[in-house]
């Protein structure tokens, strides 16, 4: 059977975009579209945090100014300043599809995170996002204990903690997953960014009654560099180092057959984070993230091609996202136009340069076969 050259993809969307703010935020925000993406789920942790109703609105404003033809859906950031009377209002005006949350400390921008060892305070939170049909985006990592301790005697819970590392992190989290679910049976609920083959096996086991046609009530979101990397191609390489991180080549086998599988579980959320090249190219420090948006679609469509699961590909960035978030009606878009992929050559930059910005861009210097066209569906 011979590989298509043109399939049309419809309203494709990326339910996992960071943007960024002021000089960054003008950067990247107009290559959301340049990817192949029609619909962005925008991350909150700005600095500061998004948690205010008039911050949201002003944010994506800001962002339909730079992208009139883009569909933004925002998010707050979870964290003590949120109240559910906030969340009420947020939700009966429509300026939020969902709340992000974020276990202190484990990445860019999450030090006003929470403890993902008791969620029981947000719990008011819940109730109101469960009923009014919003969305709960899990970052699943559990953080470990800080390592600065003083030599006090700890509880081996405490010990346990300490045995939490990058590479087990993912694994941890899952049964606050399990209990969220449990307590919340009607909340929507993404695992975001999975990266290793326990996350995708939780999911199978969560949706093991889903009926066929039936939408899930708890997904999970995988993004493009995942399907490409491991271990390996991030330790000494910080233009692949992201948060959470790249784990083994069994994992990776386990994310790439689910984003293919055609589960409607699984869905596309790129985590595209940007940062400065300077940032990245550092000896300490390096910043978490991976920049993948002026390339998201056409990355994807490598790895399914690859695997002979092309006719996979509008599923998993289009049909089951949008109907998970509810956008699957075009009158809820910006703009009517649709993605195409076609089989043409698109070769990645060594550098992205946008408003004297430098970015480092996935796969730097990279031959892709495909890329994406819009058409108007009018």
């Amino acid at each position: 059977m011979s590989t298509p050259t043109k399939i049309i993809l419809g309203h494709t969307a990326d339910y996992h975009v960071h943007l960024r703010q002021g000089g960054m935020m003008q950067a990247v925000t107009p290559a959301v579209r340049q990817g192949g993406v029609s619909i962005a789920y925008i991350m909150p942790n700005l600095v500061p945090p998004i948690t205010t109703l008039d911050r949201v609105i002003d944010y994506k404003k800001q962002l339909q100014q730079l992208a009139p033809k883009t569909t933004f859906l925002m998010t707050f950031y979870l964290s003590k300043d949120l109240t559910p009377s906030l969340v009420e209002e947020a939700a009966k005006q429509g300026a939020i599809q969902g709340i992000k949350c974020y276990p202190a400390g484990v990445t860019t921008n999450s030090s006003a995170g929470v403890d993902p060892n008791d969620f029981s305070s947000f719990y008011p939170i819940f109730e109101v996002m469960q009923k009014h049909n919003l969305v709960l985006n899990l970052h699943g990592e559990k953080p470990s204990v800080a390592h600065s301790h003083s030599n006090e005697t700890q509880s081996e819970e405490d010990e346990d903690d300490h045995d939490i590392h990058v590479m087990n992190a993912e694994p941890q989290f899952l049964p606050a997953l399990f209990k969220l679910h449990s307590d919340f049976p009607h909340l929507k609920i993404v695992l975001e960014h999975c990266t290793t083959k326990a996350a995708i096996q939780a999911m199978d086991k969560i949706n093991a009654d889903l009926k066929p046609g039936e939408t899930p009530t708890v997904v999970a979101s995988i993004t493009a560099h995942h399907l490409y990397l491991t271990i390996d191609d991030w330790a000494g390489n910080p233009i692949n180092f992201c948060k959470p991180v790249a784990k083994l080549p069994s994992d990776r086998r386990a994310l790439i057959s689910a984003a293919t599988s055609g589960k409607p579980y699984f869905i596309f959320g790129s985590d595209s984070a940007p940062h400065e090249l300077h940032k990245k190219a550092v000896h300490v420090g390096v910043c978490a993230g991976v920049y993948t948006q002026p390339f998201a679609i056409p990355y994807l469509a490598e790895v399914f091609d690859k695997t002979g699961k092309l006719d996979k590909l509008k599923d998993f960035v289009s049909t089951f996202g949008n109907k998970f978030y509810g956008l699957d009606d075009a009158k809820k878009l910006v703009s009517s136009d649709v993605a195409v992929l076609v089989k043409k050559d698109n070769v990645v930059p060594e550098v992205v340069t946008a408003n004297d910005l430098k970015v480092a861009p996935f796969k730097p210097g990279a031959k892709l076969q495909w890329s994406v066209e819009w058409q108007s569906s009018a």
